[in-house]
């Protein structure tokens, strides 16, 4: 009952994700439909690895984090058409995607069945769940777009980024047959390499990890306009009380 729970809550969330970063960029069809075949095409990569039993090396799990996030690194980097997309994705939609991770509450309830074991369920699922609750309102707060508020939202991005490294890293050295297992618990990390909770890994952590990757782009972009912006104004006209007057 739990693995059936585990699929509809990961492929409920994964096609909200999809659904999400298709249809809100402000572009032409043709670049959201080419953003919905890559990631498609992932997300079937992924599930059918799992299926044939390739993770049946943990080791591989890191080597599947790296491939997605550096070839949309790659794409940005490159291509002004790709960099412009993702700039323009509007925040407050990638922040609120966020409070998916309340999920995360999956891990928990893993571990207490003994499924996982270790230090992993307890940062994965906490991290997560502390992310997705102030996801919420901090969504809110992306739209107003105040200086304290991107202070706000750059202090989460770095918390919830972290928490998925350091959820990876656990999880990868707890490990049972890992040849980089170093913690020994129990079932370790074992329930997260077989389908349905091999998507969390795979698919969800590799989006998140992009998205808090934009959103640190987009806080950057911001910070600098807002840096041209008043640098730019120091010689501008300046009105009073209806008079128009030039600084000399």
């Amino acid at each position: 009952m739990l693995d059936l729970i585990g699929t509809v809550a990961t492929t409920a969330a994964i096609a909200v994700c999809l659904v999400a970063i298709t249809a809100t960029p402000p572009s032409q069809l043709a670049q959201p439909l080419a953003l919905a075949a890559v990631a498609g095409a992932w997300i079937g990569f992924a599930a059918a690895v799992a299926g044939a039993g390739g993770l049946a090396n943990p080791a591989a799990i890191p080597i599947l984090l790296v491939t997605p996030i550096a070839t949309v690194v790659a794409l940005a980097s490159f291509s002004l058409a790709v960099r412009a997309l993702l700039l323009a994705m509007p925040m407050p939609v990638l922040v609120g995607l966020n409070a998916i991770r309340i999920l995360g509450a999956f891990f928990l309830v893993l571990a207490a069945a003994g499924r996982l074991s270790g230090p992993f369920p307890q940062s994965a699922g906490w991290g997560d769940i502390i992310t997705g609750i102030f996801a919420i309102p901090l969504a809110s707060a992306a739209a107003g777009g105040s200086p304290n508020h991107r202070r706000l939202i750059g202090a989460w991005n770095v918390f919830g980024m972290l928490d998925l490294i350091v959820a990876v890293t656990l999880g990868t050295v707890s490990a049972n047959g890992s040849p980089l297992q170093i913690i020994h618990a129990g079932a370790g990390s074992d329930a997260v390499y077989s389908l349905p909770w091999s998507l969390i890994p795979t698919v969800l952590v590799r989006f998140f990890l992009i998205v808090h990757g934009i959103v640190f782009a987009q806080l950057r972009a911001r910070v600098t306009k807002d840096v041209h912006g008043s640098s730019g104004s120091a010689g501008a006209p300046v009105t009073t009380s209806g008079i128009r007057t030039r600084l000399d």
